[in-house]
């Protein structure tokens, strides 16, 4: 089975329920085997199988494994980005999904963004080893995130073809949510600046020059428009509530949950 993501998945992955899922194969009771023949790749000769290294016993070609490798090592592959290894994924989709399957982790094709990523297995009939752990966001990186995305839906619905903001208005913004009792802002700039960084190695941000990011599609996958009002919602009670209170000290606690996760793109443990 394919999962094709439709809708951004929602918290879970941040979010959220499954995605959409399409059958590749089609009804098995009404398969039609000689049609099915054209399109099972016949098991190369073992002489014919390629040997990358001493002992290697595999059986995918070294560009197949390449893009194996990248979609378990990173948070998701981008047909804009990687338009190469989009296309190996594309034309071995069924090879490379089986894989992963064999894994316990399903892989997500979303085709009208452009972006691919994996979902850990939690809903199987036996127990499960779990191989991808989630990485809680920080208070600071959810304030973050949940700016970019409404930024990110705001450009689109204008029409821009990308969203991009300056530094100064991601501090800005974060400094807006923080603890009003917090006199240290050099401590809060070394957070936010972290957590901007974060952001970057995700590839949920690009830096494009010293300063300047442009918002990278992901995070239309990352928050989902019901978690995206959710955690607006959050923060300003959240706020509201440290102001009234003259702050509690606690300016990194998770959202509701401990739900500020991303679920859907998950990191090996």
């Amino acid at each position: 089975m394919s999962e094709t993501a439709d809708e951004p998945v929602e918290t879970q992955a941040v979010a959220v329920g499954d995605g959409v899922h399409a059958d590749l194969a089609g009804d098995g009771e009404h398969a039609d085997p000689a049609g099915d023949a054209a399109f099972v790749a016949t098991r190369p000769a073992e002489a014919d199988l390629p040997v990358l290294f001493a002992g290697d016993t595999g059986t995918l070609e070294p560009d197949v494994r390449e893009v194996l490798v990248r979609l378990l090592r990173q948070r998701y592959l981008s047909a804009g980005a990687q338009p190469a290894h989009w296309r190996t994924l594309l034309a071995h989709q069924p090879v490379i999904e089986s894989r992963l399957h064999d894994l316990y982790v399903r892989l997500v094709v979303d085709h009208d963004r452009g972006l691919a990523f994996k979902r850990q297995v939690r809903d199987a009939d036996v127990p499960v080893p779990v191989l991808l752990r989630d990485e809680p966001y920080s208070r600071v990186e959810t304030v973050l995130l949940v700016h970019l995305r409404a930024l990110y839906q705001r450009e689109r619905g204008a029409g821009e073809a990308a969203a991009r903001v300056d530094l100064e208005e991601l501090e800005q913004t974060a400094l807006s949510f923080a603890d009003p009792t917090s006199s240290n802002l050099a401590v809060r700039q070394r957070e936010i600046r972290s957590a901007v960084a974060r952001l970057v190695r995700e590839r949920i941000l690009e830096e494009e020059s010293q300063g300047r990011y442009r918002v990278l599609p992901i995070v239309d996958v990352v928050l989902s428009v019901d978690r995206l009002t959710e955690l607006t919602r959050w923060l300003r009670e959240d706020t509201e509530r440290r102001e009234r209170a003259g702050g509690d000290g606690s300016g990194d606690e998770p959202a509701p949950d401990d739900e500020t996760e991303p679920d859907e793109l998950e990191v090996l443990a």
